[in-house]
């Protein structure tokens, strides 16, 4: 374990919409250290998402990651041998950086031609509540419930 905790790094925000969340979005879409190559797949990916819902697309965006961010998940705990799944509540910069990868990974596993029609796609999705990652969210939840009995257990 480590001593202390590490520093929070701060982020510059972005150069089209001046946000910081679009910059940690990018930073976890970035393959490879290309962040020039993740910002313009991102841009192109709101600019798709602009042209199908005639929304502002860092809006639906937005949207869509607040349908997908988790509010409760489970943790594992052993207990006198046996391994629990305990029900925790999500601290709010984990929902983020949970949303963004959730995001991320289920635009990657659709099956469109480029990368920023595939996000583009999840993000509409997500942001009218269905997709692969609001489904995610959504089991993430039932399974909390489902363990809810085990909630006494609490990490210390």
């Amino acid at each position: 374990m480590r001593k202390t905790k590490p520093k929070k790094r701060i982020l510059l925000p972005d150069p089209k919409f001046n946000d910081i969340l679009v910059t940690r979005f990018v930073n976890n879409l970035m393959w490879e250290g290309k962040k020039s190559v993740a910002y313009s797949v991102f841009y192109n990916a709101l600019d798709k998402v602009e042209s199908k819902t005639q929304e502002r697309g860092i809006d639906v965006w937005k949207k869509a990651l607040n349908n997908i961010m988790p509010s409760v998940e489970v943790k594992a705990r052993r207990v006198g041998g046996a391994t629990f799944q305990i029900p925790m509540e999500v601290p709010a910069d984990r929902k983020i950086a949970v949303g963004m990868k959730w995001m991320i990974d289920y635009s990657r596993k659709r099956n469109e031609k480029s990368m920023a029609d595939k996000l583009a796609n999840e993000i509409i999705a997500a942001s009218k509540g269905e997709g692969a990652a609001v489904k995610k969210r959504e089991d993430t939840h039932r399974m909390a419930e489902a363990n809810k009995a085990f909630s006494h257990f609490k990490l210390s």
